[in-house]
């Protein structure tokens, strides 16, 4: 059997072609498959278990026809949907991963993770990342009301865009020094997370062992998947029709 790993789908109304896109892997291969892991920015924006965005309702809808079926659903946060919650699990009939998450599949042991916390280059972001994830700052958020929490997100987003846009590259991908420190604490020889939006397989060296790194990939061109089934993880990239 199967396990298959998405992230980064950043779903919206405004991007019909993905959730529809989407939509047709989780009815296609995803039904073939013995559990599906999304590591984080499932959405390009959540405010709460209780929004009422009609595209959001159909996508959880979807979610639970795969797990209806009889599929194992696994979701991680992201830094654009940190705030998914239990409710949205129940409705889905998923369970929500810590991050990382230690996975045990086909004899290999995997470190699953969102990836937004490899990135320590880009201090403002880390520091904003803590800020979202305390409780207390998560409460009083979704203490106010559905129209407040909509004009925040969409402030958030237009303030992300200007971040990105005012840094280099660099700062936006992995931090080689995080990286090898967490290879090193869990004890493990590969990583898989998404966030960077730099798909590939990345080799790297830590104390002596040879590492590897997963990628997935967004979903705005195109589909990204990770497969990892008894013949190891190949990275997949689905073109869009």
């Amino acid at each position: 059997m199967t396990l298959l790993v998405v992230s980064d789908l950043h779903l919206d109304g405004a991007r019909p072609e993905i959730a529809r896109q989407f939509g047709e892997f989780l009815e296609g291969p995803a039904r073939r498959a013995q559990a599906l892991y999304i590591l984080g920015d499932l959405f390009e924006a959540w405010i709460g278990d209780d929004d009422p965005d009609p595209h959001k309702h159909a996508v959880r809808a979807a979610l639970r026809r795969l797990t209806a079926a009889g599929v194992a659903l696994y979701l991680m946060h992201g830094n654009r949907d940190f705030l998914l919650g239990e409710r949205f699990a129940r409705e889905t009939g998923g369970g929500l991963l810590t991050d990382p998450t230690l996975v045990e599949w086909q004899g290999r042991r995997a470190l699953l993770m969102h990836g937004d916390a490899l990135c320590t280059d880009d201090a403002p972001y880390q520091r904003l990342r803590a800020l979202v994830r305390e409780p207390v700052w998560q409460a009083q958020f979704l203490a106010l009301s559905v129209a407040q929490r909509l004009a925040l997100a969409d402030q958030a987003r237009a303030g992300s865009r200007a971040h990105t846009a005012g840094q280099p590259a660099m700062l936006m991908d992995v931090n080689a020094t995080a990286v090898a420190s967490v290879f090193r604490a869990a004890g493990i020889d590969t990583i898989v997370h998404g966030h960077t939006h730099r798909p590939g397989v990345y080799a790297h060296a830590v104390d002596g062992r040879a590492c590897t790194r997963y990628v997935t990939g967004d979903w705005y061109t195109q589909g990204s998947v990770l497969a990892w089934d008894a013949a190891g993880l190949r990275l997949e990239a689905l073109p869009r029709a």
